[in-house]
């Protein structure tokens, strides 16, 4: 499946809430996902665990926009992504929630290599 179809089902996936399918279905067991300036949390099982600990906190997902999208296709199923969106939902305290984001994908052979997330961490 070329990259482009690849980084449209990932986006499907984000929209219905399915962060921990898409993660099985798109991310390379050794990914590494990056948030801001942070290091590196690397490998899939650790990477579903901080998503479990995420979704924990959530009581209603709302639902993802994007509002951008670029795909850089090295051949194939391979090269970069670049994905600007929002994202809503409610939390367990009751708080409606907004983020928005830009994530930086390198891909291979299919799946997410890297990723890295920049957004306002607020302050």
């Amino acid at each position: 499946m070329a990259l482009n179809d690849r980084v449209q089902s990932l986006i499907e996936h984000l929209k219905q809430g399915q962060i921990l399918e898409a993660m099985d279905a798109f991310y390379a067991d050794n990914t590494a996902m990056q948030e801001n300036s942070n290091p590196p949390v690397k490998g899939l099982a650790e990477n579903i665990e901080r998503e479990k600990q995420f979704l924990a906190s959530v009581k209603d997902w709302k639902g993802l926009e994007v509002t951008a999208a670029a795909v850089d296709d090295a051949g194939g199923d391979s090269g970069t992504a670049f994905i600007e969106y929002h994202f809503e939902f409610t939390n367990t305290d009751g708080a409606d929630v907004r983020y928005e984001q830009v994530s930086v994908q390198r891909w291979e052979g299919g799946k997410i290599a890297h990723e890295r997330f920049y957004y306002n961490a607020g302050g």
